[in-house]
């Protein structure tokens, strides 16, 4: 991490200033330093062999620390038992796994035993016997060596480098401590010491050490700007390892957890100068009473800076208070203070003040800091939550343990919870601690929608309400409770509800509207769609100053993006809000009617109040085909689980307005644009205008080409009421619109207003041409599209109709990537109409019974239509153009007269890899005609393949006529059948999401040789796969030398593998450039699961493949 500015230099004031100016003159005076050039040598070669590079990998988000893999620094402090000491943000404070790697390159894992709960310094254990062929003595830490003028050297793992030793000297001795972030990790209560030694990311935790090889200090942090370091001093570590090695000799056989007294009041000191505690009133008596109990060198005294609400401080002391004895000792030093408060947990300490000048005494009782720092977390639908650390409590000012989010996950983000909030309500119930929070979920059922209050630290004054869906579908694992076991080093799951809770033994069975819903649990965590940027977190500090020197996972070449998918896209995701401080919360607008309530009975009276409102408010204004058109429009809201981000699916959140192309008692039909719904692995609600409720609805097509997709909802869900209101559009595909007709754009605005405008179309044949993304997913290809000549943007949608209302076209939003040089890339969005004949064929054939794969809808089983197309992407050419490659004007006759108005000729941009024309056809062939009948569009050759579905000649193939290199050449090409279904079978390993590739990365034209079954579509921060480097936009062809050119053979092999074992996998990019790495597997954390959608009941089944621990599987 890296930062520009000291946050206690943003608000310095004269008087720090001259404290900074004065701190030279009243340090400790050094001593002289004789050490030779031969001295350090000997030093360094004693110190380095002990010195590790810690690979750590976050798992879960807890506390002040995200999910995540990075490296640093640690050093061997006890050989005999196997000690590392590194700093308290390596260790991490929640689930973390580790590695060190000594110099000569042996790795052993490493456990965490001990995390400070305020101080940056922790401790790892290994095993000692592991390490065979290395010479290394442990470094003795000596606190009292440090001293103002010492000549010193940082050792280890320094921007990456496997030996970094940089030198400097000790400038202070009483810095204070750094702030790193608002709403993160930051040590207090202590001094700190500064040099100018210039350290860098991956450096934290390293020795810095004299010219005896004694460790003096433990690098924690510096100042980007400067060359400026920071270091912890030792006293307290000291004291934490003795306590560690006595437990230690205890329990000789095995490692157990060792209880390390800390005590405090809840409240922060700072050390102000003499001059400072004046102006604050301190009386002269009482200053010349310190100054002669204290050294000659001691400049000032401790000043209460702020306390913590409800510990035991609060409303006994306040700011600017200032210490003056505690237990009866001057107090004007933090190490005396934390000896004493340390000593005395669950007893009273007797403190004597002075504010504003008068004399105060309180009394107040110590409390336990373990007490106060959480070991366990729930975690559910992909949040973590857990209560209030102290750490976190001090920043927001809350009181420790309420209910605090330390990562949304997937039902919290979709009701616009934001990471930090604090939960106060529940389904109507005050939550005050975790357990209320266990009780309330153990109540509920899948499905259940309920209020959710809560507030943020910044805007602590007013509480928001949303509504939280309890997971319905079951897109995540039952509730699990993780609590910290300091013996293992592991954190052990189990199930957070009772075996008969609802939410666990229930799927929820809508009798009354018919509705089967889906059942299937999934797994843990935001997942990314390429390899990671390298963080930079300077752009995270709102008012820090420092870097703690952890340097994040590298990672290798290709598309980069962040894991909030937060590239660009406008319209079709959640609107984000970034304030100022950085927080975003999202848009839930939407929310507000229960999923799926039946509406109580409606008299005839007030249907009848309803329907003329509806009238009256829009007969002054609107058009004709405005008041017939809005009854069939919906607002759609999608919710992609962070789970279920299937083929290449850029966001978690869409919205966009559909209309109803069939409505009848047991089945209602939406259609939508692509962009808003793009996969089916979705949860999707439907608000329509016609009548104010929400539904639910499941997605039962996608149409492999155009940009378009069926949403199917249960009309008995809208009640008797709903259900007469609302009505679906007519279609009207014939005739063609043509250039120049006057059409009307009528949509929903958010607030479900519809809204019209009269335009005239000025081209109704725009040929599209959408180049793939960085990370491949569905895009428009061989589509012709309306432009119109005036229209409201690119964020909205709705329908294209004639006067009477009738719909000639989907006015829909296209997904697109502006691309900036060679790295930079921005989602961007547009709208154009789609016109409505292949909507319609689509919808003919459901309803007439398709000859294809039955799906349920509810309830009842319906074919599903199947599509023939020719996988090839096209493009038109002018047919001036065509003439200089050489094509003959008996040809160009041919086509003018065919379609006089493009005079274009279509020609191969490129064959969908494993499709039935690869190899057959090539880049630039023109295709001139079908069966000797000219080709002009792409509507051509979309019916000329339903012409082989009606009459089933020549085994699916066209006979196409194509003009190659300056010869026409006769070719039999064969088409292929695509189902709507999209991605059905997916698999989690190791933090992967693999599946078979879909066609947008078919589309790009390769598949690798060795096999193309295991397509990695996104990984999941924290999880193996993100330590070890195995991104997405690859294949795995090899597992440990056994080919896996298909899911079920991947699955044959990856069940094999046990916990802890190191996998050699092969991998081909999609770029063709094979690779080969290991990785550790762990199954402890990450298990082997599988998800797969069954058509016969229309559910999402999770298998798990393997898993260490049942209660995870």
């Amino acid at each position: 991490m890296s930062t520009s500015r000291l946050g206690s230099e943003e608000n310095s004031g004269p008087e720090s200033m001259i404290k900074e100016d004065l701190c030279m003159d009243i340090d400790p005076p050094f001593t002289e330093n004789h050490a030779t050039p031969e001295d350090w040598r000997r030093a360094l070669a004693k110190v380095v062999p002990a010195v590790v590079v810690l690979r750590t990998t976050a798992c879960r988000a807890f506390d002040t620390e995200a999910a995540g893999a990075s490296y640093a620094t640690g050093f061997v402090v006890d050989k005999r038992n196997g000690i590392i000491l590194t700093n308290r943000h390596v260790v991490k404070p929640g689930p973390v796994v580790a590695e060190a790697m000594f110099v000569n390159r042996e790795e052993v894992p490493v456990y965490p035993v001990y995390r400070d709960p305020v101080h940056d310094f922790g401790f790892f254990r290994y095993d000692p016997d592991a390490i065979q062929f290395l010479s290394y003595e442990d470094i003795p830490l000596a606190p009292e060596g440090a001293c103002v003028g010492l000549e010193i050297r940082v050792v280890g793992n320094d921007s990456g480098e496997k030996v970094s030793i940089l030198a400097g000297t000790l400038a202070r001795l009483d810095r204070d401590a750094p702030h790193y972030k608002k709403d993160g990790y930051n040590d207090f209560n202590t001094f700190y010491m500064q040099a100018a030694s210039g350290t860098k990311g991956g450096s934290s935790g390293s020795p810095v050490i004299d010219w005896q090889g004694r460790a003096v200090a433990l690098n924690a942090g510096s100042k980007s700007s400067s060359a400026s370091a920071f270091f912890l001093p030792l006293q307290r570590v000291v004291r934490a390892l003795k306590f560690l090695q006595n437990g230690r000799e205890t329990f000789r056989d095995k490692w157990e957890a060792v209880p390390i007294p800390r005590g405090t009041l809840q409240m922060t000191f700072v050390h102000k100068g003499f001059d400072e505690t004046r102006r604050l009133g301190l009386q002269s008596e009482t200053e010349q009473l310190v100054r002669h109990a204290s050294p000659l060198v001691e400049t000032g005294m401790l000043v209460v800076d702020s306390v913590v609400p409800g510990g035991p401080a609060h409303n006994h002391l306040e700011p600017g208070d200032i210490l003056i004895r505690m237990n009866g000792e001057v107090i004007t030093q933090f190490l005396k203070m934390e000896s004493l408060l340390d000593d005395n947990v669950h007893q009273k300490v007797e403190l004597q003040i002075e504010r504003g000048g008068k004399s105060l005494v309180v009394v107040l009782p110590v409390e336990d800091l373990h007490s106060i720092t959480p070991n366990y977390f729930l975690e559910v639908s992909g949040a973590v939550i857990h209560p209030l650390s102290y750490q976190q409590a001090r920043n927001f000012r809350f009181n420790c343990g309420i209910v605090y989010v330390s990562e949304p996950g997937y039902m919290l983000y979709r009701a616009g919870v934001p990471r930090h909030a604090i939960i106060k309500k529940f389904a109507g119930e005050e939550i005050l601690q975790l357990e209320n929070l266990i009780t309330v979920l153990s109540k509920l059922s899948r499905g259940a929608r309920v209020p959710l209050e809560y507030i943020s630290y910044t805007d602590r004054h007013r509480s928001k309400s949303v509504l939280v869906t309890i997971d319905g579908h079951g897109w995540y694992a039952p509730p699990l409770i993780y609590t910290r076991d300091d013996s293992s080093g592991l954190w052990i799951a189990k199930p957070a509800l009772p075996p008969g809770a609802p939410l666990i033994s229930s799927v929820i069975n809508q009798v009354e509207s018919g509705l089967v819903n889906k059942n299937v649990s999934s797994d843990f965590d935001k997942a990314s769609l390429v390899e990671p940027v390298l963080q930079d977190r300077s752009k995270e500090l709102a008012d820090g100053d420092t870097n703690m020197e952890t340097n994040y996972e590298h990672v290798g070449d290709g598309p980069q993006t962040r894991n909030e998918f937060d590239s660009g896209t406008k319209k079709r995701r959640v609107e984000e809000d970034i304030s100022s401080n950085g927080v975003v919360t999202a848009d839930s607008s939407l929310h507000g009617h229960d999923d799926l309530q039946l509406v109580e009975p409606v008299s005839s009276e007030d249907a009848l109040l309803i329907e003329n409102q509806g009238v009256q408010a829009g007969a002054a204004n609107a058009s004709v085909a405005e008041r017939i058109i809005e009854p069939t429009l919906v607002m759609l809201e999608v919710h992609v689980p962070s789970s279920c981000m299937l083929d290449g699916v850029h966001s978690q959140h869409f919205f966009g307005t559909g209309v109803i192309i069939y409505h009848s008692e047991t089945m209602g039909l939406v259609v939508v644009d692509r962009n808003t719904v793009a996969i089916a692995a979705s949860e999707v609600m439907l608000s329509f205008a016609a009548f104010p409720i929400e539904i639910s609805g499941e997605v039962v097509f996608l149409h492999p080409v155009h940009n378009f997709a069926l949403v199917s909802y249960n009309p008995a869900a809208l009640g008797t009421v709903g259900a007469s209101l609302v009505r679906a559009a007519e279609l009207l595909p014939e005739p063609a619109i043509r250039r120049g007709d006057s059409v009307y754009l009528v949509g929903l605005s958010r607030s479900l207003h519809a809204t019209s405008r009269k335009s005239v179309v000025t081209n109704p044949c725009a040929a599209l041409n959408i180049a793939s993304a960085d990370c491949p997913r569905y895009r428009s290809t061989n589509m012709e599209v309306i432009e119109l000549d005036t229209d409201f943007g690119s964020t909205f949608s709705g329908a294209l109709t004639d006067e009477h209302g009738r719909v000639k076209a989907i006015w829909g939003s296209f997904s697109t990537q502006l691309k900036y040089g060679s790295s930079s890339s921005e989602d961007h969005q547009f709208v154009r109409g789609i016109p409505i004949y292949t909507i319609d064929n689509v919808l003919k054939k459901i309803i007439s019974g398709a000859k294809g794969p039955a799906l349920l809808i509810n309830g009842i089983k319906r074919p599903m239509p199947l599509v023939r197309i020719l996988e090839v992407e096209l493009y038109p050419t002018l047919l001036s153009k065509a003439r200089s490659f050489g094509l003959s004007d008996s040809w160009i006759q041919a086509l003018v007269k065919k379609d006089p108005i493009r005079r274009q000729v279509l020609r191969v941009k490129g064959c969908f890899a494993g499709s039935s024309a690869e190899n057959l056809l090539e880049e630039g062939d023109m295709i001139l005609a079908i069966n000797k009948e000219p080709v002009t569009c792409f509507r051509d050759i979309e019916d000329a393949c339903q012409l082989l579905d009606q009459y089933g000649y020549n085994d699916g193939k066209l006979n196409l006529t194509i003009f190659r290199q300056g010869s026409e050449i006769e070719l039999l090409v064969g088409t292929d059948v695509r189902d709507g279904t999209g991605t059905t079978r997916v698999i989690n390993w190791c933090g992967c999401i693999v599946h078979e590739p879909h066609s947008a990365v078919r589309a790009l034209g390769f598949l690798p040789r060795e096999g193309h079954g295991v397509y990695i579509t996104r990984w999941c921060h924290g999880s193996p796969v993100h330590r070890y480097g195995l991104f997405a936009l690859q294949w795995i062809v090899e597992v440990n030398g056994k080919p896996t050119p298909d899911l079920d053979s991947f699955v044959d092999v990856t069940k094999e593998l046990e916990h802890g074992m190191f996998v050699r996998v092969k991998t081909v990019h999609l770029n063709g450039k094979p690779r080969v790495l290991s990785l550790k597997q762990d199954l402890h954390y990450w298990p082997t699961w599988e998800l797969r959608f069954d058509r016969e009941t229309a559910q999402w089944h999770r298998k798990t493949i393997k898993a260490l621990n049942c209660n995870i599987a």
